[in-house]
């Protein structure tokens, strides 16, 4: 899970560890999260930045709810051996994601070995709370909805670094008991071997009631769910 501006430099750690983990399948970008906003630019600059580190990513085009639920596309991602979820709309990635044929088939390659990772948006996705704005102006007021549920209690505030720490107050208000994890620009919380681990030039801070842990670049990140092999739907 990355805190966002993902596709640039200073995410090489995590993104090498993404790539060297890649099943033997098809590689893809997922760009749901940016549908409303330019998708074909997500997945432009997800192709050009993993192309540098040597894997070449096709597109998985789940724009609706519709594409969601094809059978087509749902073969073609049980196949896949990566995955990435891309930054954007966090409420949407969810309304197109939620129990459908990709989802689960997505779900089913990453238990069998696959690759996944989401950043901002999609990081949010992922876990079992994801959170959306309130009401303009204050664009920091957020409150909870049910995500895809894959890293249960759990919500991401990504972003940390630079304005994500701003919805500490409201999202503590809304889920008193969950746990928030702050996860810094061009940084991610990794799964890998069991444990959870810092990785990038920022940190990962993990949110429990009012304690409060920072863990910088390569420590183990505890305090945090180990990922579902079972989702709620099922």
């Amino acid at each position: 899970m990355a805190g966002g501006n993902e596709f640039n430099p200073g995410n090489e750690q995590q993104d090498k560890v993404l790539v060297e983990a890649a099943g033997p399948g098809p590689a893809y970008v997922v760009p749901t999260a940016a549908a409303r906003q330019g998708p074909e630019r997500a997945v432009a600059h997800a192709q050009e930045w993993f192309g540098q580190l040597g894997l070449e990513l096709e597109e998985l085009p789940i724009l609706k709810r519709t594409d969601a639920n094809s059978k087509d596309l749902a073969d073609r991602a049980r196949r896949g051996g990566f995955f990435y979820l891309v930054g954007g709309d966090p409420g949407l990635v969810v309304q197109v994601l939620q129990s459908s044929r990709v989802w689960n088939a997505i779900v089913e390659a990453w238990n069998d070995g696959s690759s996944l990772a989401g950043s901002s948006a999609g990081a949010m996705a992922i876990c079992g709370h994801t959170l959306i704005r309130v009401s303009w102006p204050n664009r920091f007021n957020r409150r909870p909805t049910e995500a895809l549920g894959l890293v249960t209690d759990t919500a991401v505030l990504p972003h940390f670094d630079t304005f994500g720490h701003r919805w500490i107050e409201s999202a503590q208000q809304e889920l008193p008991r969950a746990t928030l994890l702050g996860i810094d620009e061009r940084s991610a919380a990794v799964w890998q071997g069991g444990t959870w681990r810092a990785m990038g030039p920022g940190a990962v801070t993990v949110i429990k009631g009012k304690k409060v842990t920072r863990f910088e670049s390569g420590r183990e990140v505890t305090g945090l769910h180990a990922p579902a092999r079972m989702l709620p739907s099922q």
